[in-house]
């Protein structure tokens, strides 16, 4: 079956067991980087294993970009460049306006409030970049498990890379 220790903690029935298995040998016959590439996302309330193209899983599991607005990045950028937070707003009431500011922070603290199980543009980019990296490489390719954070919880979703034995 599916060999590593992190998928050998996840609890499967039978069937999810070879569906994986199924999934991580197709995986494997495929010889270069594309979009239609599968991503598998696991519903652990439903026992639902779905597979999806990795080119459709930012519409079907949009990652939470509101930490990358501009206004943000701008307040950051001149928090590491020795500004107090106050001079550091002001820079950016004058640069984007006052109300495009608030609207910035609002929108991002209304994303972590909704929860977005951790899926950040950040992560999501890393995850790309890793799994196409794996098709530069000789060997395996590790086929990615995104475990889905259940409904109403602060725990992040999981990501795992399901190796082939």
């Amino acid at each position: 079956m599916v060999k590593t220790a992190e998928a050998s903690s996840l609890k499967l029935t039978p069937r999810l067991e070879l569906e994986l298995a199924r999934r991580l040998h197709q995986q494997q016959q495929e010889r270069y980087w594309h979009g239609e590439l599968p991503v598998l996302l696991l519903e652990r309330c439903w026992l639902k294993l779905q597979a999806i193209p990795v080119e459709r899983l930012a519409a079907e599991l949009p990652p939470d970009c509101t930490a990358a607005a501009p206004e943000l990045e701008a307040f950051r950028h001149c928090c590491r460049e020795g500004l107090s937070q106050e001079a550091a707003e002001a820079h950016c009431w004058r640069e984007f306006g006052e109300e495009a500011c608030r609207l910035a922070l609002k929108r991002h603290w209304q994303a972590q409030e909704r929860g977005h199980g951790g899926w950040t543009l950040e992560i999501y980019l890393a995850f790309l970049a890793r799994y196409q990296q794996s098709f530069a490489a000789s060997g395996p390719r590790p086929l990615p498990l995104l475990i889905l954070a259940r409904a109403g919880t602060a725990e992040p979703h999981r990501l795992l890379w399901l190796a082939a034995p």
